[in-house]
């Protein structure tokens, strides 16, 4: 099984999932520049990561991937219970990471750079930084009912983390949120998360 990702992108949710599972894995650290070659176009057209090569099958889109690794590996119970309500709660906060949490960084990561106005720039960075802080609100108030986002540790967390470790990078308010602080440190001292961000050159 092989990752395809770069360092401190989305994909690690993906390379901290594969950890949990416990089975051999290969992680094919790319370069941005190196995501819209002709080689890579073939692996994913749309040149983004992650890529999940399981012997040929080839998957890409973050809740994708993660979903398909918690359902070929039940045994890790990555996906709650294992019951429909179980997983639709895990589905339900994986759902919130990725079309809610993850899509609000893009203004902080550059992806208004084209209006060409700094002021119009500024806004929209503005306003990331007053949605972020105010669905990290919600999930801080989730946490304080449990360790993990969705009660047992599941693949919400892994991308979770994440959005999570790109708060501290980008200045995102935090502050009274001690759930989500306390959250982070809990991630941080998991062996397989400590595994990923050292492989990744996140942490020596």
């Amino acid at each position: 099984m092989k990752l395809y990702s770069f360092s401190g992108s989305c994909g690690l949710a993906a390379h901290i999932t594969l950890g949990w599972i416990g089975k051999p894995f290969d992680v094919n650290l790319m370069k941005k520049e190196n995501l819209k070659t002709p080689e890579y176009l073939k692996i994913n057209p749309m040149g983004k990561v992650p890529v999940l090569d399981d012997d040929g099958f080839i998957l890409s889109e973050n809740g994708a991937v993660l979903t398909y690794l918690a359902g070929k590996f039940p045994e890790a119970k990555l996906e709650g219970d294992g019951s429909l309500k179980g997983k639709a709660v895990v589905h339900h906060w994986l759902g919130l990471v990725n079309s809610e949490i993850h899509p609000a960084y893009k203004p902080l990561f550059g992806a208004t750079a084209y209006l060409g106005d700094d002021k119009a720039i500024e806004k929209t960075k503005d306003n990331a930084h007053t949605q972020l802080r105010h669905i990290f609100e919600i999930v801080n108030t989730q946490l304080g009912k449990s360790s993990y986002i969705a009660g047992a540790r599941s693949i919400a967390d892994a991308y979770l983390f994440v959005t999570v470790m790109w708060a501290g990078i980008v200045k995102i308010d935090l502050s009274g949120l001690d759930h989500v602080k306390a959250f982070e440190q809990r991630m941080r001292a998991d062996p397989a998360v400590k595994a990923a961000l050292k492989g990744e050159g996140l942490e020596k």
